[in-house]
């Protein structure tokens, strides 16, 4: 981490090693948060309209008011991405219920939420993985029922992620009664051998992905046709081809999933396009 990075923290812009939250955060306490992230691509932000959209839904859904409108969230990220002359990577956005005595009951009314927004340089284009195609793990899914709001609270997120690095893989596919629901911080898909391209319904299973959506608006550019329907890990499995999304990756080629090599073990030719696809998208945001 780089002491020269600049942080906003409840109004105000500081250099990160000078960034502090109470003990007493809600946050810290609770993960009684919200958190968003939106991709940098070229100095801009990349479907951000759409991830502002969700943080302001998820917000709702477990009661807590939004400090600012889109236009306000907009420019604090813009402000923050020249602050740190960020070229490329993302923007990470939280909210918390703010600060009291610790009481698993709300904190009274006009108690202030805490606002925390942070950069990461990162290489989203030029990413390695994309040339050579991720491998996956399944494991189950030990979350809890509302998927769909974009909580803090990430443990079993962490122990899927962890369980991935032991293995030396990417990502970790998470299952539940024999369906993959999602990546630990991904959306999930698999193309069949009819050129259709299969991800989960909505539902409160899973997180509304932005890129997810973006996708599957650009599939018919690609030839394909679209399915929402749980898919199983033998149907994975015996897929043409496979690739995850998220604001980090884009889209990824999967190429390996639980060991078993998924076609020629490199990254399809429909996973490739959908990723150009996407970038071209990104770039003309």
């Amino acid at each position: 981490m780089s002491a020269s990075r600049t942080v906003y923290l409840n109004g105000e812009f500081v250099p990160l090693d000078q960034a502090r939250v109470p003990v007493m955060d809600r946050g810290f306490l609770f993960a009684d948060g919200i958190y968003e992230v939106s991709a940098v691509l070229d100095g801009k932000l990349v479907d951000n309209a759409a991830h502002l959209a969700r943080l302001d839904r998820s917000l709702g859904e477990i009661g807590i008011a939004n400090p600012h409108d889109a236009a306000a969230w907009e420019r604090l990220q813009a402000d923050l991405v020249a602050r740190n002359g960020l070229v490329e990577g993302l923007v990470y956005m939280q909210v918390t219920r703010g600060v009291m005595e610790r009481d698993f009951g709300f904190p009274p009314a006009g108690t202030p939420t805490t606002v925390v927004m942070f950069t990461q340089a990162k290489k989203i284009v030029a990413n390695p993985l994309a040339e050579s195609g991720a491998r996956v793990i399944t494991v189950e899914d030990l979350r809890w029922k509302r998927r769909d709001i974009k909580s803090v609270a990430l443990l079993a997120q962490v122990l899927a992620k962890q369980q991935a690095v032991e293995a030396g893989v990417a990502e970790a596919w998470m299952v539940e009664d024999g369906a993959v629901t999602e990546g630990s911080s991904s959306t999930a898909f698999i193309v069949t051998r009819d050129r259709t391209l299969i991800t989960r319904p909505l539902s409160t299973a899973l997180l509304p992905g932005i890129t997810r959506a973006s996708v599957l608006r650009l599939a018919g550019e690609a030839d394909l046709r679209v399915e929402e329907r749980l898919f199983t890990v033998a149907e994975a499995l015996e897929a043409q081809e496979a690739f995850y999304t998220s604001a980090s990756s884009f889209v990824m080629p999967v190429v390996e999933i639980d060991g078993t090599r998924l076609g020629d073990g490199v990254p399809g030719p429909l996973s490739r396009r959908l990723r150009a696809l996407y970038l071209e998208v990104a770039r003309g945001a």
